[in-house]
């Protein structure tokens, strides 16, 4: 199993919960999805556990280069973000399980012994907001219209960021930024910045940072 995430801690409380000697699962960690590109390709590995919340390439990135350069890897996502955030988006990137970090260790074992296994994984809250969704009977929230960047700087612009500062981030320029808020604005039906962080506080579209 390869794990993937930035944050040293994080990785630590991962093993502990996983139990990788009682379980029998080898474990190898990578801290930026551009390292465990390199691992996925000098090493075999079944199962790839990935933060999406990185420095660099992103989390959903290194989901979409697993599928397409190493498609033998199965991929469960473990985020902070909430699913109504992120799940739909990991699922199209070519995740096979997504779950939130705040999930209690029995199920994050469950999860990965099904995605490893061949199967899939998904809570059952989000299963049933889906097949709603599907059938008519709930409406999909608009900010499933937004690309990756465009929620990317809604969540900046959100947590209070300036232009200047998500451009820095971002490696945008504040005319680009600006722009990406203008078609967020557009999608969302908002006419101001400050309808933007309501929209983004009433969704649950904190902070990630």
């Amino acid at each position: 199993m390869l794990l993937v995430d930035d944050h040293t801690i994080v990785r630590e409380g991962l093993k502990r919960v996983l139990n990788p000697a009682s379980n029998r699962w080898a474990l190898t960690e990578a801290v930026t999805g551009y390292e465990a590109l390199e691992l996925l390709g000098e090493h075999e590995f079944d199962l790839a556990l990935v933060d999406l919340s990185m420095p660099g390439m992103t989390g959903l990135d290194l989901v979409r280069r697993i599928r397409t350069e190493f498609p033998g890897v199965r991929v469960l996502v473990l985020s902070m973000h909430a699913e109504e955030q992120y799940a739909m988006r990991a699922f199209k990137a070519g995740a096979n399980g997504y779950v939130t970090k705040d999930v209690a260790a029995i199920e994050l074992v469950s999860a990965v012994r099904r995605v490893a296994a061949g199967g899939a994984y998904v809570t059952e809250s989000l299963a049933e907001r889906v097949v709603l969704q599907l059938n008519g009977m709930s409406d999909a929230p608009r900010h499933l219209l937004l690309t990756d960047r465009e929620l990317d700087v809604l969540r900046r612009v959100a947590a209070g960021q300036r232009l200047t500062e998500i451009g820095d981030a971002l490696h945008l320029s504040v005319k680009t930024v600006s722009t990406h808020k203008t078609r967020i604005q557009e999608k969302l039906q908002v006419s101001s910045t400050a309808e933007l962080i309501r929209y983004a506080l009433e969704n649950r579209i904190e902070d990630p940072f």
